[in-house]
């Protein structure tokens, strides 16, 4: 009998949990937090927001793992996947694989440590937020759940669809034969929407909502773009969306039009609130650098200018070093940049 495992079963691993759980699989949940692990096995897995369920699960703390799995869905933190992923190296089946659901562009360094052929990556299209230990609340309308999943080279067909069925017993898996574009489309989302929610100290929605944010977050996916298209990358459509056509621009014009879109495709999302935010507010350390900070690494290399986010990332790590607050009027930081 397969096994399977989500490790980094924070507020997006306890909702996919609780979904394929509830729709007949067995999957352990893997966490660090002793408190959300008691949580999960007392009182069952809760989500809250778009939905309302309750769902008994199996939930572990990292030193209580035994034996391998043939799947393990990745979760956490890309700061920590080398020490993480060495050690799920050791709990992997000869045949099994880490599926990384990370921000960024995860996939080349897991396959560094456990091998191409047993690394694959997928995006996720939806949001989450955890509430209190064992709760957690799905922020995405429920309609517009989805996968993007793709394989790197060895993957075998059996592999992706044991993959895929377990996936799907959340939500649609759409298989996708340009990984790396649909990396970059997802890195685009989260550089804009995540890094400007970081700042503003809110929601996609905040961002999405405010003509202020909107007006930044278009120059973001601008910048997003001419540096994916200058490493060579073609985007991959989001939800059916091709993201580059909607929103990319060449005149003010265009750029004008293109803002105006920007809260009708955040819709079915604005009410997702920004990892990297959620870490800042738990002391922990954020994303930063594997999200904006890839564009501002890529765009120095190929030189392309980023300044929309060079500022980001400044004044996020100023936030998280507790020397501002993410707040509303943050967005004015960048007032200098929109002449």
């Amino acid at each position: 009998m397969k096994r399977y495992a989500i490790y980094g079963a924070g507020s997006l691993g306890t909702v996919l949990g609780a979904y394929i759980t509830k729709n007949g699989g067995k999957i352990d949940l893997i966490n660090r937090n002793r408190a959300h692990v008691n949580a999960l096995n007392e009182k069952g897995a809760h989500i809250g927001g778009t939905v309302d369920m309750t769902v008994p699960v199996t939930a572990i703390t990292p030193d209580q793992m035994e034996g391998a799995y043939d799947v393990i869905l990745l979760l956490t933190k890309q700061l920590q996947n080398a020490e993480v992923v060495s050690m799920l190296k050791n709990h992997l089946a000869d045949d099994g694989v880490i599926v990384t659901l990370q921000n960024g562009l995860p996939e080349p360094g897991i396959a560094e440590i456990v091998g191409a052929n047993r690394t694959m990556g997928c995006t996720v299209e939806w949001g989450a937020t955890l509430s209190a230990p064992g709760q957690c609340i799905l922020t995405s309308d429920p309609a517009s759940l989805s996968f993007h999943m793709g394989k790197m080279d060895g993957i075998t067909d059996a592999q992706y669809n044991t993959v895929k069925s377990l996936l799907e017993m959340m939500c649609p898996v759409h298989e996708e034969d340009n990984l790396l574009g649909a990396r970059w489309s997802k890195l685009l989302i989260n550089a804009t929407f995540s890094g400007l929610g970081t700042v503003m100290g809110g929601t996609f929605g905040t961002v999405s909502g405010s003509k202020e944010g909107r007006n930044v977050a278009i120059r973001c996916m601008k910048e997003c773009v001419d540096v994916g298209r200058a490493q060579g990358v073609t985007f991959a459509p989001v939800q059916g969306k091709d993201i580059t056509k909607l929103f990319y621009y060449k005149s003010p014009v265009k750029r004008t039009l293109a803002t105006l879109l920007i809260p009708i495709a955040m819709k079915k999302h604005a009410a997702i609130e920004p990892s990297m935010l959620q870490d800042i507010k738990h002391h922990k350390p954020c994303e930063i650098d594997a999200i904006n900070g890839v564009v501002c690494a890529y765009g120095k290399k190929l030189n392309i200018p980023t300044p929309i986010n060079d500022r980001i990332v400044e004044v996020i790590k100023k936030i998280q070093a507790g020397e501002m607050e993410a707040k509303f009027d943050n967005i004015h930081l960048f007032d200098d940049l929109l002449k």
